[in-house]
């Protein structure tokens, strides 16, 4: 085995370790919080996170810019005195985006439950923001063993604290919100620990460098922009939910699409190590890589949507008072197959490749088709089941017109493949919204073992590949 594929195997086991952690710990969170606090308690603990995932993009693509241009690099070649003053401006404008979010809000909020989370808002904008831009270049410059540590610390941390005050009798969603406080400041102490030689210089060793700063943000903008057209995609959606029906409901169809995201963590940790080693790679070799990697994945991920059959049962044992809602999950657990297609394969290659404006090309179509469908979802036919059914909708649009473009890039063929991975996904949701009994499953496994007899061909070319990259 040579030196490459060693590093890339260590640098994965970090890297799946700490998600399968993160996995693990996500879904004690997931199944034990709702089981244990109250429903509106449980809305009001999700509308936290709601908010809390935006705060990252306040950085205007600073730190986006700093993984792009410096991503593939090794951390000994970094200029330390410029990343010195770099935290440093950014420590300061996320300081500056703390404070006018806390006045705002306590200026114009009157609901003493949404001031309390815009509060913790503010403070989460500073610790997540500042810590990223340490994660990104631990990231970048494959330092995977680092950042698996720094996301470990929170993530346990987190939890431990979480099931402490829940053992404890304490069932405020408040309480809760400081435990995820706390695992982030702690995660943050442990970067710049990780960093400490680009955090700690001498204050002669700080200069205002707005050159460096502006060519980050433009570099890192349009990635910036992509994200979060990304994730307003559905959250465009669970927003008219949230406005259209009352707290509970959003709670109950956030713990859904909570459950489907579990098997993001492990694609997310795959993508972590492929990124820098796709910018150290020949762009002749992209295409050859793609291919494997996308008969992989699809394989893992259309077999896993079995899962969901196991899963519907236990959760609804568990948390009988969400059982009515559990039937959704049918509808949106095919997210999982086009989200992990997206963050494993497209995006990785769109960033590798520097595509970011076709990117964000893409997402924003999308997001402005979520806009539309969102209104007429919720607020013109009121419609819940429509509105659920868009999130899977949309994220399959964003998936086949991003990977349109790849494929073209790319120069390779894939809409054969496309296609059956929609036909799958609509056999899944059929089954699985249809018919309640087992039979479902089995009408699924069936379908599932006709994908692999119709693939059988491009699996063995697959294992052969990986077999010749390993040896190479």
């Amino acid at each position: 085995m040579n030196n490459k594929a060693i590093t890339f195997i260590k640098n994965f086991s970090y890297s799946l370790t700490t998600n399968l952690i993160s996995m693990i710990i996500s879904s004690i969170v997931v199944l034990i919080v709702p089981k244990l606090i109250g429903v509106e308690e449980y809305g009001y603990w999700q509308l936290y996170l709601f908010y809390t995932a935006y705060v990252g993009f306040l950085h205007f693509g600073w730190n986006d810019g700093i993984y792009l241009r410096y991503g593939g690099k090794e951390y000994k070649e970094l200029d330390k005195n410029l990343f010195f003053s770099q935290f440093w401006m950014m420590v300061f404008l996320q300081f500056v985006i703390g404070l006018v979010i806390l006045v705002a809000s306590t200026v114009y909020t009157t609901d003493i439950n949404k001031l309390f989370i815009f509060k913790m808002t503010a403070l989460c904008t500073l610790l997540v923001n500042v810590r990223y831009m340490l994660i990104y270049v631990l990231q970048g410059t494959n330092k995977i063993k680092e950042f698996a540590k720094i996301t470990m610390i929170e993530k346990v941390l987190y939890c431990c604290l979480i099931l402490l005050l829940l053992l404890l009798g304490i069932r405020q969603y408040k309480l809760l919100i400081v435990a995820d406080i706390v695992g982030k400041v702690v995660s943050l102490i442990y970067s710049t620990y990780c960093c400490r030689d680009i955090v700690f210089k001498k204050i002669s060793d700080f200069y205002f460098n707005i050159v460096e700063t502006i060519n980050n943000i433009s570099a890192g903008i349009k990635l910036m922009i992509a994200n979060i057209a990304s994730i307003l995609i559905i959250g465009i959606v669970r927003f008219g939910i949230e406005r259209s029906w009352d707290v509970s409901t959003f709670g109950k169809i956030s713990l859904i699409i909570s459950i489907s995201n579990l098997l993001m963590i492990f694609i997310n940790a795959v993508g972590i190590v492929i990124f820098p080693m796709l910018r150290r790679t020949n762009e002749d070799n992209l295409p050859r890589i793609y291919t494997t990697m996308r008969t992989l994945l699809m394989v893992l991920l259309l077999g896993l949507l079995v899962s969901y059959y196991p899963l519907k049962v236990i959760i609804s044992w568990w948390l009988p008072q969400y059982s009515v809602s559990l039937a959704f999950m049918a509808i949106v657990f095919p997210m999982c197959v086009y989200e992990g297609k997206m963050a494993l394969l497209i995006n990785t290659y769109f960033k590798t490749l520097r595509k970011e404006k076709l990117m964000l090309s893409v997402n924003l179509v999308s997001l402005f088709l979520s806009i539309i469908l969102t209104i007429m979802f919720t607020i013109i036919f009121k419609n819940l089941t429509l509105a659920i059914f868009s999130i899977v909708l949309l994220l399959a649009f964003r998936c086949v017109l991003a990977e349109w473009f790849l494929s073209k890039i790319l120069n390779i063929s894939v809409y054969k493949d496309i296609l059956l991975e929609v036909i799958m996904s609509l056999i899944f949701i059929s089954t699985g919204w249809f018919i309640t009994s087992s039979k479902g499953v089995v009408l699924y496994l069936v379908a599932f073992g006709l994908y692999l007899f119709f693939k059988r061909r491009d699996i063995t070319i697959t294992f052969q590949k990986v077999k010749q990259l390993v040896r190479i």
